[in-house]
């Protein structure tokens, strides 16, 4: 596929527009050894137009956000910058304090978005003020949540300032289509996009689906951007793949330009089918 495509927007609850294609970095930034090849996958990214990046203080102990901050060295307004607060550090003080640590470690003196990773023993309404503390004073642009069902995002939207959070990062791919019963179009109905995460799913297996490969032979793709096409394919969500490579962020970002025929997205179904009920959020 061609690598100069332009990269679709997605826009946040408030109309700002960002990529629907980001770069993800979980178990980035773990080895010295690999730390070239990933600050050039990086900035290869940035340059593609897939200028969302998303992290947290949970990956590799802060080690993610220090490699993010120095790939994002001396073009930080280029990029949209996603970080993550420990469910453990959700208190009104230590959100300010993870908070703290996040910028020092990513050399930036704000975050664009900022989400609790998971949910905790905190109260949400605590979680949230401290959110509204950090937005008030300029160090985070937004705050969301991550692996919330849809119950959780009921009790937050019926908070003071609950209508502020800008999406939800969750588990979702064709394997893991949970999230389509209740909680995507809860999303949908609130303007508020979901963030997908390992949207190629784990180990390998995801990308060995005859239907993926099937359906990349008829575009001339590889499987992972039929699954990366496959989560784009009807707006509202923002997909956040992880590559370790140039050759394969440049893979990432030309999946933008696949558009699947609905014999495409039937052939996906029939091996991948929807859910008929309500399930347990997936995570990892």
């Amino acid at each position: 596929m061609e690598n100069n495509v332009e990269i679709p927007r997605i826009i946040l609850p408030d109309g700002t527009a960002v990529p629907a294609v980001g770069q993800g970095t979980w178990n980035i930034g773990d080895s010295r050894a690999h730390v070239t090849s990933e600050l050039s996958t990086l900035r290869e990214g940035i340059d593609l137009g897939m200028s969302l990046i998303d992290t947290a203080e949970m990956y590799g102990n802060g080690a993610s956000e220090r490699l993010v901050g120095e790939a994002i060295s001396g073009q930080r307004d280029r990029v949209f910058l996603v970080s993550k607060v420990y469910p453990h550090n959700a208190s009104k003080l230590g959100v300010a304090k993870s908070c703290a640590a996040s910028l020092k470690r990513l050399r930036t003196d704000y975050l664009d978005l900022y989400l609790l990773h998971w949910r905790g023993d905190y109260p949400l309404a605590e979680t949230v003020e401290a959110f509204e503390r950090l937005r008030a004073v300029g160090q985070i642009r937004y705050w969301g949540v991550s692996n919330f069902d849809t119950r959780d995002m009921m009790e937050l939207g019926a908070l003071p300032a609950g209508g502020r959070c800008a999406t939800n990062q969750v588990l979702y791919h064709p394997e893991e289509r949970g999230i389509e019963f209740s909680l995507l179009p809860w999303c949908q109905a609130h303007s508020m996009p979901v963030m997908a995460y390992s949207p190629l799913g784990q180990g390998g297996r995801l990308l060995r689906s005859q239907a993926l490969i099937t359906v990349a032979r008829r575009h001339g793709a590889t499987p992972g951007q039929i699954a990366l096409a496959w989560c784009l394919r009807s707006g509202g969500v923002i997909a956040i793949p992880k590559a370790s490579t140039v050759t394969h962020v440049r893979e990432n970002a030309g999946a933008a330009a696949i558009k699947l025929t609905i014999e495409d997205l039937a052939e996906i179904e029939a091996a991948h089918t929807p859910p008929s009920f309500e399930a347990p959020l997936a995570m990892l």
